[in-house]
């Protein structure tokens, strides 16, 4: 599967019906959320759609690349660059990504797995402690 051709295919049909009903047969954009970043070393800005959970009241993204051992290029990008665009819904605004560490993390990350159960299969596959992305809105 060429992922960056599906990325493609969920971000045009995402922003044509403004975040909202079924991408495909399978995809509520209700759950999604669009995150323009820049690359870590190229400069260039990126959008990626990811799935979104809301962790004790704040805005979240878990960087699990379906247990991967490695992080995804997105969580790269938005640790050297933090400024990110973010699109739920037909709104739009700039946000700051903020990665917690220690306690802060493990409890977002319980709370995570309390919400989607799978992380926990994404965790014990991928080797690496999966970090958890907050994406705090800067236009508040």
């Amino acid at each position: 599967m060429d992922i960056a051709a599906f990325n493609r295919h969920v971000i045009e049909q995402f922003r044509a019906n403004g975040g909202k009903g079924m991408i495909g047969d399978r995809i509520d954009a209700g759950k999604l959320l669009l995150l323009t970043h820049t690359g870590a070393r190229s400069g260039k800005r990126r959008t990626t759609p990811l799935m979104f959970l809301r962790l004790n009241g704040r805005l979240c993204v878990i960087a699990s690349a379906n247990g991967a051992p490695r992080h995804p290029d997105w969580y790269r990008n938005v640790v050297a660059h933090p400024a990110v665009t973010v699109e739920i819904g037909d709104e739009e605004f700039p946000a700051t990504a903020v990665v917690p560490s220690g306690r802060e993390r493990d409890e977002l990350f319980e709370e995570a797995v309390r919400q989607q159960p799978f992380f926990t299969e994404h965790q014990s596959r991928a080797g690496r402690t999966i970090p958890v992305v907050e994406l705090r809105r800067a236009d508040a």
